[in-house]
């Protein structure tokens, strides 16, 4: 079988497109330069299809679906902006806004937050939607970083970072639906982890500032995502 039979060709946003078999939409569109918004994905961490703002459409196909987790096939047609995505997406960062305490005037991720930044691009200027108020914890029992879940948006690179990254799998999610939280060691303040190493690693993923360097403010700190393609390449030529 030659390395040609495994060469897809499909068209994304009318552009002609090559790809491999197994990469995905959104790993096409990236490497053709072709913007797709998303908030969950972090090149070197697994796929979870979170926050499905990478929804695409795909002629022929009776549903939106994730650019993330979605294979290209032989073919494909994919349009990953009209007005009907552009609503969608707008509609899911407004609930993303709407059932937190995102208070971007007075917050310290001001100006640098991956969901302020998305709600820039998509036009939003307000919500429609009715604010939920949560009453929502931060946890500064850690002595060196703090957890503010009025800032969390539940895209889960922590937990993924610290159990794919690190090994140590201090983080998970509990709850479901709007009561869902991120946690550590079976809900116990992150201060008395048993499993934490101090690696900082969640804290450098993190879009929104949720997690955080104490006595230092979003702005002042330098999250170093680099190497996270960096490791994994590296675990993968090992194996």
């Amino acid at each position: 079988m030659s390395s040609t039979d495994h060469v897809k060709t499909l068209k994304i946003d009318g552009r002609d497109c090559s790809a491999r078999a197994g990469e995905t939409i959104l790993d096409v569109a990236r490497e053709n330069n072709i913007p797709i918004l998303r908030l969950c994905e972090l090149e070197g961490l697994s796929t979870v299809g979170a926050c499905r703002l990478c929804l695409v459409e795909i002629k022929g196909a009776r549903k939106l679906l994730p650019a993330c987790a979605t294979a290209v096939d032989e073919g494909m047609e994919v349009t990953t902006n009209s007005e009907r995505l552009q609503s969608y997406r707008r509609m899911i960062v407004e609930m993303l806004f709407t059932e937190g305490n995102h208070v971007c005037s007075v917050c310290v991720s001001n100006g640098h937050c991956e969901l302020q930044a998305m709600a820039q691009t998509l036009g939003i200027t307000h919500m429609h939607l009715p604010y939920r108020y949560p009453k929502k914890q931060v946890d500064a029992s850690h002595e060196r970083f703090v957890l503010d879940h009025n800032r969390c948006i539940l895209c889960t690179r922590c937990v993924r970072v610290c159990d794919e990254i690190e090994g140590a799998h201090t983080w998970d999610v509990m709850g479901r639906g709007i009561d869902s939280k991120v946690i550590t060691d079976l809900n116990q303040p992150w201060g008395s982890s048993e499993s934490c190493t101090g690696c900082g690693k969640c804290v450098h993923v993190c879009p929104t500032g949720a997690l955080f360097e104490k006595g230092r403010s979003v702005a002042e700190m330098e999250k170093r995502r680099q190497f996270l393609p960096y490791l994994t390449l590296m675990r993968e030529e090992r194996q």
